[in-house]
């Protein structure tokens, strides 16, 4: 089952509980860990944390667009989201703490109060593509639980949900599918699922592993438990 498939209450509810994953990842950092490096190149933790708190705020605008038929884009421009995530980087541990908390509490509030009606209002997202309202809990589920592995201090893809890693699987190689990349590309999950990636093009390379371990590939985020395919460099996803 993918993770549309299942009610609102529950994709909300999945949503929460990345949220809380994240933060009981980000509680145990220290201050001084801030400054480390996360698991995304050339990102050191305080940026991700950033990226984290601004995308929440950003998810509360189109929510608003969605309740009142005013549009309000997630970000004025790439180039102002990519402004707005390098100074708040700049923000003490305490503040970035209380960003993610702050923000993340507004989007929960945005979701208990949004009217029925409006979930299935169309919204533009960052990428441009229109989505119903009701898509924020899959924007927003992606993003806390990949981010929390991310933060490099025990977070594991093995952690999160069967249903949201098989649903990041779609979602990347439908992005590779989108691009024409991956010709030649299958993946293999648990001798249950064969994905080959252009279905045009017959495999020659096959990547192999339990779900958690081929999506972890997949995303960039390293070979790690795989039993085939680990010296392959996955096509970029995002």
């Amino acid at each position: 089952m993918a993770f549309n498939d299942l009610d609102l209450g529950e994709r909300l509810d999945i949503a929460r509980e990345g949220t809380a994953y994240f933060a009981q990842r980000l509680a145990v950092l220290s201050d001084a860990d801030f400054d480390g490096p996360s698991l995304l190149a050339g990102w050191a933790r305080r940026k991700l944390i950033a990226h984290v708190g601004y995308n929440a705020a950003a998810l509360c605008r189109i929510l608003d667009w969605a309740a009142t038929g005013i549009e309000t884009p997630m970000y004025e421009s790439m180039e102002q989201r990519a402004r707005e995530i390098d100074e708040g980087a700049t923000l003490s541990p305490g503040s970035l703490r209380n960003l993610f908390t702050h923000t993340a509490a507004q989007l929960d509030e945005k979701w208990r109060i949004l009217p029925d009606p409006a979930w299935t209002a169309q919204v533009r997202t960052a990428q441009g593509r229109m989505v119903p309202a009701s898509e924020t809990a899959w924007m927003r589920s992606r993003e806390v639980w990949i981010h929390a592995v991310d933060l490099g201090n025990g977070g594991r893809f093995e952690d999160i949900p069967e249903v949201v890693l098989d649903s990041l699987l779609d979602d990347i190689v439908g992005v590779w599918r989108r691009k024409g990349e991956g010709a030649g590309l299958a993946l293999e999950v648990d001798e249950r699922r064969l994905v080959v990636v252009q279905e045009d093009a017959p495999p020659t390379d096959t990547v192999v592993g339990p779900l958690a371990s081929v999506v972890r590939w997949a995303s960039g985020r390293g070979a790690i438990g795989l039993s085939a395919g680990s010296d392959l460099e996955p096509p970029r996803w995002l």
